[in-house]
């Protein structure tokens, strides 16, 4: 097994575990017997459960700065909101078990997913600044409370997927309600965040 082969194979077994039961409850045992390795070769790899988590934290970080670094400057706020939106919905469908690690051991409390969830919220803030700054919001949106609306619109939909299945034909995760709830969240920002053509009342 290469070294890259191992890292990746056991830090997909923890962030699986992580996610499923908590990052409390989840051992070094438990992580190499879900990526089917000794519990010496993770330590091997990681001196610590803090070591492991630490790689994991920026794993996902990572992915989250590689998703949305790079978002045009789209001079409409139509395009500029489609876009973020796909984006965002393309983040999902790709990374499930990462946003549901962030979500339940943010809810837990644990102080590193606390982390994670800043590092996440911060992307979100500047994401938000960047169509500000190029006049695609309305003047009165509170930038912080936006970002943390689409933080929590985020995660809290990963975290209570069990729950929101129930009220679908088909799992959240399909592609078809994935571009549901892309189309239901667009028009949700679009109708209290970005700038109109025509200012509510003028019409």
């Amino acid at each position: 097994m290469s070294d890259l082969t191992g890292l990746a194979r056991i830090r997909n077994a923890a962030l699986a575990g992580f996610a499923r039961d908590g990052v409390a409850a989840t051992s070094i045992r438990e992580v190499a017997k879900r990526a089917g390795v000794s519990p010496g070769l993770v330590q091997h790899y990681f001196q610590s459960k803090t070591a492991l988590v630490e790689a994991i934290n920026a794993h996902v970080l990572a992915l989250a700065t590689d998703a949305f670094s790079d978002l045009p400057a789209n001079d409409s706020p139509l395009e500029a909101q489609q876009e973020l939106g796909n984006r965002v919905t393309a983040f999902v469908a790709a990374n499930p078990t990462a946003l549901l690690y962030v979500a339940r051991s943010a809810a837990d409390g644990e102080p590193a997913a606390l982390e994670m969830f800043d590092a996440l919220l911060a992307i979100a803030r500047e994401q938000w600044r960047r169509l500000d700054e190029r006049g695609l919001l309305r003047a009165d949106v509170d930038l912080e409370w936006t970002a943390l609306h689409s933080a929590v619109h985020i995660l809290g939909a990963v975290l209570l997927k069990d729950a929101i299945d129930r009220h679908l034909p088909e799992l959240f995760s399909t592609p078809e309600q994935l571009q549901r709830w892309n189309a239901a969240s667009n028009a949700l920002f679009r109708e209290g965040t970005y700038r109109t053509a025509t200012p509510p009342g003028d019409a």
